[in-house]
């Protein structure tokens, strides 16, 4: 890229996070989005820098016991069910693998008789350090490559966008048996207390809590009372080891987003300018945060020459703040994700120029 300066794909991505200033837009991509292939080898060449998500950590329950069933049924769908016997009953999820992704058909709750299952399910899980599992993959994939760390989904979020209910299920529940919920609330969040040191004494530098959600769903009092506190708890011990802490927020954020501006994040990721308010007020809010952008998904039928141009737009109105990332933080369509890739590629390098020439 014109202007580039020696620091690696990682380099580049980890001194905007800190606040640093490069002179480059640093661009990334999740790793399932960029398969390895001449093209992939090309774009790292540019300086892409692929985002490989690893936990330094590992969850399993102490006494529920585990069952998996594969099965073809009578429509031809490949499904998956699995099993996990408590003490208070057999709870089961079945999911529909599909690509890069799995569509969850049935959650384990299924009536309220459940919760005491639930509950047993929850509480019976811990987690332990897989430190060496992490340092041998920071290495191993080298400069080119950002290893991130997650903490697990927010404690209410879990009841949202897991495997244990649906965000339809959960809004009935939260008004006809809002105690049950609130019982796993708080199991969910002992379990992530005991998750934040681990992540803390960890070797990998970035760290995302949870994410996805949906204010439209939770609403702002709901985001403010019981995700904003989580963040600030997580911070605090993550920040004493230098780390860096940000969420992924790719719905549309209109209704929280000054709250999300007096959270205790670091970065907001897979932040959609074409869903939520443009970047500039984006940045009015968010303050001196990096904003890790997810490049925005309702563009991805435009062709190269249009995709270069929007982000040469999307840089330009960021007004080179260094506190900006590119990201590809959802799925492109198979057919057109070297092409969008290769605009967005180019549309950073435009920018580039043009700032050479105006500095």
């Amino acid at each position: 890229m014109p202007g580039q300066t020696d620091a690696t794909p990682r380099q580049r991505v980890l001194a905007t996070l800190y606040g640093e200033r490069t002179g480059d837009i640093p661009v990334t991509a999740y790793e399932c989005f960029v398969p390895s292939c001449t093209f992939e080898r090309q774009v790292r060449n540019r300086g892409l820098c692929i985002v490989y998500r690893f936990n330094s950590y590992r969850t399993f329950f102490r006494t529920v016991k585990t069952r998996t069933l594969q099965y073809t049924d009578e429509a031809g769908r490949f499904l998956v069910r699995t099993e996990f016997e408590t003490p208070h009953g057999t709870l089961w999820t079945l999911a529909e693998p599909r690509g890069s992704t799995s569509w969850l058909r049935e959650h384990l709750f299924k009536t309220p008789d459940d919760y005491r299952a639930l509950l047993y399910l929850v509480r019976d899980t811990d987690a332990v350090p897989e430190y060496a599992a992490a340092a041998s993959v920071l290495e191993n994939l080298g400069e080119d490559y950002l290893v991130r760390d997650n903490l697990p989904l927010e404690p209410l979020q879990s009841l949202i966008s897991s495997i244990y209910m649906d965000a339809t299920q959960f809004s009935y529940e939260w008004i006809d048996n809002r105690d049950e919920l609130l019982l796993l609330y708080e199991a969910f969040a002992d379990l992530n207390r005991r998750i934040y040191p681990m992540v803390a004494e960890g070797p990998l530098q970035v760290v995302n809590y949870g994410g996805n959600v949906v204010p439209q769903i939770i609403g702002r009092e709901l985001f403010e009372s019981h995700y904003l506190p989580h963040y600030a708890e997580a911070a605090e011990i993550l920040h004493r080891k230098g780390k860096r802490l940000g969420s992924h927020f790719d719905a549309d954020n209109t209704p929280i987003m000054d709250l999300i501006g007096r959270s205790a994040l670091d970065y907001v990721e897979a932040y959609d300018p074409g869903m939520s308010p443009g970047l500039g007020y984006a940045r009015e809010m968010f303050g001196d945060r990096t904003i890790w952008i997810n490049w925005p998904s309702a563009w991805h039928h435009h062709d190269k020459e249009h995709a270069a141009s929007l982000t040469r737009t999307l840089v330009e109105d960021e007004g080179r703040s260094g506190r900006l990332i590119i990201g590809v933080t959802e799925d492109m369509p198979s057919d057109r994700w070297k092409e969008l890739l290769s605009g967005i590629m180019d549309g950073v390098d435009e920018a580039d120029r043009r700032s050479e020439s105006n500095p």
